[in-house]
């Protein structure tokens, strides 16, 4: 479905027109807001933040929680059928059902159009397990036998031992898992139909499709502005990676340490 994006004022006719006539240079003709107020007066924009926010928010938090236990139970020593675990994990990384299996499965737990549709068919990631997995073999055994000792169970001892001593590597995954629930929309192309469960990708994705097929400029229905396409592709595209980007710069200084610890040691 195709933006109808007339009837919002982008840019001025004069500078639509500097475009068109290819008159636009290193510098640009003056400084403007308009594509971004354009952006952010259409209610399916908002509203596609706010079903992307809810996605994120709740598939990162899943997704981190099942990461996490089961990293901390492949990580003991004794767990039986350990290595037969492994291997089926590793299995799946390699070789996948498809999609077609992969609806069919959704469609028989009634997910379709649905919230959960967007969070539990990429609930665990196995590679971020496996990462999780290696970064809890790291921490000294005798941290957790002293909290054997002084009466924990292993629900305390990850609770009260690993959790606090992982924090470069729930990070790390975390924003792994948030980025990739943010900039998701396939499955939204393929699972849902109700486009009031659209998420904001769906809508960049259709914005930018319109840029692409159509002319750049379109007549307004509201006074004298010009809608220009590709003002509006590139500012919806900004205002849809603004949130990760300013997330990042706080997680940054424990990315590279989450990520190779969990990948280097072994």
């Amino acid at each position: 479905m195709l933006f109808p994006f007339v009837h919002m004022a982008a840019v001025s006719i004069s500078s639509a027109d500097s475009v068109v006539d290819n008159r636009v240079g290193l510098w640009p003709e003056g400084f403007q807001l308009d594509a971004y107020a354009a952006v952010f007066r259409d209610n399916r924009i908002l509203a596609g933040y706010r079903n992307t926010l809810l996605y994120v928010v709740l598939g990162t938090t899943l997704s981190l929680a099942f990461t996490t236990i089961g990293a901390y139970s492949l990580s003991r020593r004794n767990l039986v059928f350990g290595k037969a675990f492994m291997l089926m994990i590793v299995f799946t990384m390699l070789f996948s059902g498809g999609l077609i299996p992969t609806y069919l499965t959704v469609r028989s737990y009634h997910l379709l159009d649905t919230i959960w549709a967007m969070v539990l068919p990429g609930l665990v990631s196995s590679w971020y397990l496996i990462i999780m997995r290696t970064f809890f073999q790291g921490i000294p055994r005798e941290l957790e036998e002293s909290g054997k000792i002084d009466g924990l169970s292993d629900l305390g001892i990850l609770l009260r031992i690993v959790l606090p001593l992982s924090k470069p590597v729930i990070l790390t995954i975390s924003l792994f898992y948030a980025v990739q629930i943010w900039g998701n929309f396939f499955y939204a192309l393929i699972f849902i139909r109700n486009a009031d469960l659209f998420p904001l990708q769906v809508m960049i994705r259709n914005i930018v499709l319109m840029g692409q097929t159509s002319d750049m400029t379109m007549s307004s229905a509201v006074g004298d502005k010009t809608v220009v396409l590709e003002s509006l592709k590139y500012a919806v595209i900004l205002v849809g990676t603004l949130p990760i980007m300013l997330i990042y710069p706080f997680i940054q200084k424990h990315f590279v340490k989450g990520a190779m610890m969990g990948s280097v040691k072994g």
